[in-house]
């Protein structure tokens, strides 16, 4: 194991799913899960298209209006990351909470703006985009005619069983961990239940975070895996990655699938555990 000093927590497949806790890292305890949001804002795409309620080809001006017309771009596109917009949001400096400045209110300033930040055109090429995903995230509110998170809850995280267990931010009187700054101090989070949530500003438990994975990916309880997950050969994955904080999640259709949650180290190191973990 890789770092093994690093606060660590595994479920997996192996031993009916039970985690494997390394010094002290509990699965029932909150913590930032990164862009494994994505896979429930893309599930979140794929539930709305299915109840009729949008389709996923839509352009996005249909949904928000004030976002440059004629770009091409579809929500399609921003779930699978060929929607050519950049990475991160314009503007961002700060390296100790880098998303506060990005509000509701900077991306609608930001939607007539889209065209222009386009690095190249829509369906040419991926480009993996938490700006693209911020996006996502307003249009599907917008067509869900309420905010993300409640339709989130409704659609995806109440069919999963873990709507108790994923939020925005962790609920009051519940647990919660973080990664240890340079003193032993907890960390402070970054703000990220602005305009950036939908593309990595959500928490969970990581034993939550596992039934995603495999409500998702292994028992399929919400039909095939949204465009939002990453595929290497037949491994299904995804990962994220905040102030200290990383998560990796695996499956193979054998039924074979891990979860890997650090407090610290880098997030190379848990893909890394993860993959190696699925080898076994």
């Amino acid at each position: 194991m890789p770092n093994s000093s690093v606060p660590t927590c595994v479920l997996s497949s192996v031993g009916h799913g039970k985690p494997s806790v390394a010094h002290g890292h509990d699965p029932d305890a909150f913590v930032e899960i990164g862009s494994l949001t994505k896979v429930l804002t893309g599930t979140l795409l794929t539930r709305l298209a299915a109840d009729g309620v949008l389709d996923m080809d839509d352009p996005l001006e249909k949904w928000l209006p004030a976002s440059t017309p004629g770009t091409g771009i579809t929500l399609r596109h921003l779930a699978d990351h060929t929607s050519g917009l950049p990475r991160l949001p314009p503007g961002l400096t700060s390296r100790t909470d880098p998303y506060r400045p990005f509000t509701d209110e900077a991306l609608r300033a930001l939607l007539p703006r889209l065209g222009a930040l386009a690095t190249a055109p829509p369906g040419e090429r991926e480009t993996y985009s938490n700006l693209g995903y911020a996006v996502l995230g307003a249009a599907l509110a917008a067509a869900d005619s309420r905010p993300y998170a409640d339709g989130l809850r409704e659609r995806v995280l109440v069919p999963l069983g873990v709507a108790d267990d994923v939020a925005p931010r962790p609920p009051a009187g519940r647990p919660r961990v973080v990664p240890k700054g340079p003193f032993g101090r907890p960390s402070r989070p970054w703000t990220m239940d602005g305009a950036i949530l939908p593309a990595g500003g959500l928490w969970a438990t990581p034993r939550a975070a596992a039934r995603v994975l495999t409500g998702l990916v292994v028992d399929r309880v919400l039909g095939d895996p949204a465009p939002s997950w990453q595929r290497a050969g037949e491994l299904t994955w995804h990962n994220g990655a905040t102030r200290g904080a990383s998560v990796f999640a695996g499956a193979f259709p054998d039924g074979r699938w891990v979860l890997v949650h650090r407090l610290g180290g880098s997030p190379e190191e848990t893909d890394r555990m993860g993959v190696d973990l699925l080898r076994r």
